[in-house]
């Protein structure tokens, strides 16, 4: 294909110890963990009844969803959004299939409404006022990748700016035996077509891309997310290039020219 381009004009971060981008940049920066980190999201989006019921998947997205939207000045009713997961949430998912097959008359209607994979971009959507497309997708390792070429798609066709979430939970239970994910971990990019911000430009390459080494990476690499971190790890310390995991021998290179 030929280069996809967008400017970055928000972002948005939090992982476990890292809430939020600019403690996440002071980290890849100096190795810094911030003293006063909140132990879980808490997006402000939400009424505190639906805090308290929402998932930590859909709490992660929308934590950096809203923060993103600060960030680039835009109010988060006029985005059209998407959101990527690998797997969606694991610990309801677990839970899902051990009701039924232990209990079934015991599940939860509140879980099974969580546990579907939109559940993050329809919380966002009512909690947002937003009526603008919400697509959610995924493609396994390499979700964030094919997310950003959906929203860099969009932004070519006809969006001026799109939001864009990747967000993964914890494994849990049995589940956890054969899918592999740790902590919590989400960010959030806006992305205009013009403007001011870090500028992408995308296309597809063959080959897998390497593990990112990068202190995000690192820190996070047990997330079933951790394939999005080179690129939030070359925005922190200003690199040019990075390669994304795109699919089976298949990379996302994106140039990043900064000024």
């Amino acid at each position: 294909m030929s280069a996809l381009t967008a400017r970055i004009a928000g972002i948005g971060y939090w992982s476990n110890g890292l809430p939020d981008w600019p403690a996440a940049r002071a980290f890849a920066a100096s190795g810094a963990l911030p003293t006063d980190a909140t132990a879980k999201p808490a997006p402000q989006l939400l009424a505190p009844n639906e805090r308290r019921r929402a998932p930590p998947s859909v709490l992660v997205a929308l934590e950096v969803a809203l923060a993103a939207c600060r960030d680039a000045d835009i109010a988060p009713d006029t985005l059209p959004s998407v959101f990527t997961s690998t797997h969606g949430d694991l610990g309801i998912t677990d839970y899902m299939c051990a009701t039924m097959a232990h209990t079934p008359t015991e599940l939860s209607p509140t879980k099974f409404h969580n546990s579907v994979h939109n559940a993050a971009a329809g919380y966002w959507t009512i909690g947002a006022g937003c009526m603008r497309t919400a697509t959610a997708i995924s493609a396994h390792r390499a979700s964030f990748a094919q997310g950003l070429v959906e929203a860099m798609v969009q932004l070519a066709t006809d969006s001026e700016a799109v939001l864009l979430v990747g967000y993964d939970t914890s494994a849990s239970g049995l589940l956890g035996t054969v899918t592999r994910s740790e902590g919590l971990l989400g960010a959030a990019l806006v992305l205009t077509r013009d403007g001011r911000g870090p500028r992408l430009a995308a296309r597809f390459d063959d080959g897998d891309a390497i593990a990112g080494a990068g202190p995000l990476a690192t820190r996070a690499q047990d997330n079933a997310m951790a394939p999005m971190l080179p690129l939030f790890d070359a925005l922190a310390a200003g690199e040019n290039t990075v390669i994304l995991h795109a699919g089976p021998q298949r990379g996302l290179r994106l140039d990043i020219a900064h000024g």
